[in-house]
C-alpha cells in the first residue's frame, strides 16, 4: 500500500467565518445568550434529538452557554443573520482529529425562521469550506439520531454520503439512540463546493427569493460534468 502524501490538518481557530447572508461567530454568552434563548424559547421541538434542552429559563440557558463557550472541542458558533445582526441558531466543529484529518459538524440547532433557508445552507457551506480549504481536513462528518428524518434529509441535501447506522450507539435523555453516519471526503469536496457556490449565487433565486434549481440538481449536473 502506497503511503499518503499527508500532512496533519490544523485545529480551528476561534475566529468568525464570514458569508454573504450569515456570519458564524464563536459563541460569547454576553453577546449571544439573549437572542439565542429567545430563538429557542418558543420552539421546544428544536431539542427533541439533542442531549440537552429545553431550558426552563434564561439563566439556566446562560449557564449552559458559558460551558459551551469555554470549549475548544466542540468549538461552538452562533449563526448570525447578517441582514438583522441577530443570532438565530448554533452549530459546532467537533471530534477534531488533525492527525487523521477528520472533523465533524454537530450540535446544530436553528430557529424555525432559519431552517431550510439560504442562510442555513450557507452556514453549513462556510463550515465545510473552512474545514477542507483552510484547515486541510480530508473527511467532514455529520451524525444524527437515526429517527431524526429532517436531519438525515438535510445531510443528503448538503452532499453528505450516508454510511450506515451505528446501533445502540448512545443513551440520550433516557432512551436508546441509533446513530446515522454521513460524510464528505476531500475527493468529493470540489463538486460539493461548486454546487454550494452555484446554488447560493444570486442568479439561482427569483425576485421573491425562491430557488430556481435545487442544490441536489445543481450537484448532480456538476457531478456528471466531472465524470
Amino acid at each position: 500500500m502506497q503511503p499518503l502524501n499527508w500532512k496533519p490538518a490544523r485545529r480551528p481557530e476561534r475566529a468568525p467565518l464570514q458569508g454573504e447572508s450569515v456570519r458564524l461567530e464563536p459563541v460569547e454568552p454576553g453577546r449571544h445568550a439573549g437572542e439565542l434563548f429567545a430563538t429557542s424559547e418558543h420552539a421546544p421541538e428544536i431539542w427533541d434529538y439533542l442531549a440537552y434542552g429545553p431550558f426552563p429559563d434564561q439563566q439556566v440557558f446562560i449557564d449552559w452557554l458559558k460551558e459551551r463557550a469555554a470549549s475548544d472541542d466542540p468549538l461552538f458558533y452562533a449563526v448570525i443573520d447578517r441582514a438583522t445582526g441577530t443570532a438565530r441558531g448554533m452549530a459546532s466543529l467537533m471530534r477534531i482529529k488533525p492527525d487523521n484529518g477528520v472533523i465533524e459538524v454537530g450540535h446544530i440547532w436553528f430557529a424555525p425562521t432559519l431552517q431550510r433557508t439560504r442562510q442555513a445552507t450557507e452556514a453549513i457551506y462556510l463550515m465545510a469550506r473552512y474545514a477542507f480549504d483552510d484547515l486541510g481536513y480530508r473527511r467532514f462528518e455529520w451524525k444524527c439520531d437515526a429517527l431524526n428524518q429532517p436531519s438525515r434529509r438535510a445531510a443528503g441535501r448538503f452532499g453528505f454520503v450516508f454510511e450506515g447506522i451505528f446501533r445502540q450507539h448512545m443513551v440520550i435523555k433516557g432512551r436508546n439512540r441509533d446513530t446515522a453516519w454521513f460524510s464528505i471526503i476531500d475527493g468529493e469536496w470540489p463538486v460539493v463546493r461548486a454546487a454550494f457556490e452555484a446554488w447560493l449565487s444570486a442568479e439561482n433565486f427569483d425576485r421573491e427569493g425562491r430557488q430556481r434549481r435545487s442544490l441536489a440538481d445543481v450537484r448532480d449536473s456538476l457531478g456528471r460534468l466531472s465524470e
